[in-house]
């Protein structure tokens, strides 16, 4: 069962000067940061608040480190802003297993590492009215994930 808004994903040619204007416009404070080399991003999750499951909302910010990434070609076609909205589940096999079986293409086979750890996997967007939809499982909560570049 999806919970929550887990984030939402926004695309920008330059992470540090979209993130400073997060924090400088709304007082947003990066989270976390890390490299998603498989994915061919950098990232900042910007948190916005805590959920009644133990989760969070986040905005990430996500700066292409190769033309060729998905968002990269993303970004070519559309340039900088939303990218797609996450919704945070218990359980992302299972729920994405749900949703196939109603006809939503899911796009990887097996749920993938994302940010902080998680398990992920996105749903076609010309299937969820062209919205690319993700779906996630966070991470076992640890430490502190602040500014922690992988």
């Amino acid at each position: 069962m999806l919970t929550r808004i887990d984030h939402i994903g926004i695309a920008c040619f330059n992470l540090d000067a979209t993130v400073e204007f997060y924090r400088a416009t709304y007082g947003f404070e990066v989270f976390h940061t890390e490299v998603n080399e498989e994915q061919g991003v950098r990232e900042a999750m910007l948190k916005i608040n805590e959920t009644s499951d133990g989760g969070a909302s986040y905005l990430q910010l996500l700066e292409p480190t190769r033309e060729d990434s998905a968002v990269g070609k993303w970004l070519a076609k559309n340039g900088e802003g939303v990218h797609h909205i996450a919704f945070g589940t218990a359980d992302v096999d299972g729920d994405a297993e749900a949703i196939r079986g109603k006809g939503v293409r899911v796009l990887y086979d097996e749920p993938r590492i994302g940010s902080m750890g998680s398990r992920i996997t996105f749903l076609h967007p010309k299937d969820c009215h062209g919205v690319l939809t993700e779906l996630v499982t966070s991470a076992e909560p640890s430490a502190d994930h602040s500014s922690a570049e992988h």
